[in-house]
């Protein structure tokens, strides 16, 4: 660990003297956030816990009872979302985007309905793609890739909740 700091440390001190580096943080304006954010999910205001994981290229919900359905010609997915603070399962409805195929580890590939929702993670919203699965073994039921955080976020793996989310719910219509 003291060696990434020390690295961390020189890196810096050249960034000083050197100034930006062409894609660089400094020359753009990323904001750090901690590897668990507080990330409030679409209109329905839901304040999930999240991982930012700069492991994963997408993003993943925590949903129960995914079905796929038609209504009047438009192929719709159909999900429920545990609250976090009842525990009650809220039903959803939105347009499928895509399918995608996700690897599990060294497992096989898996089939998830893909949604648009948005996000908003301090002061940055953003109307992005979730890919749907139970995640009800995994201590956060919000993952956020890096299709996401590209081009805006730094990921800081030794800071947690630095902020809050500062977005207005009911500005985050589908």
């Amino acid at each position: 660990m003291r060696r990434i700091t020390a690295a961390v440390a020189v890196a810096a001190a050249l960034a000083a003297v050197l100034g930006p580096v062409e894609g660089s943080a400094r020359e753009t304006s990323k904001t750090i956030f901690g590897y668990v954010e507080r990330v409030v999910v679409s209109a329905e205001g839901f304040s999930l816990k999240a991982k930012l994981d700069t492991g994963a290229e997408t993003s993943s919900l925590d949903a129960r009872n995914i079905k796929r359905i038609r209504r009047g010609g438009e192929r719709l997915v159909r999900f429920d979302v545990p609250d976090p603070e009842t525990g009650q399962l809220v039903t959803l409805e939105r347009p499928l985007a895509r399918i995608v195929r996700i690897r599990q580890n060294d497992g096989p590939y898996e089939r998830r309905p893909v949604v648009h929702m948005w996000l908003c993670i301090g002061h940055l919203a953003e109307r992005v793609e979730v890919n749907l699965v139970d995640r009800g073994e995994f201590l956060y039921p919000l993952l956020i890739g890096r299709s996401v955080m590209r081009g805006a976020i730094i990921v800081d793996p030794e800071l947690t909740f630095t902020t809050r989310p500062r977005c207005d719910p009911t500005e985050l219509s589908e």
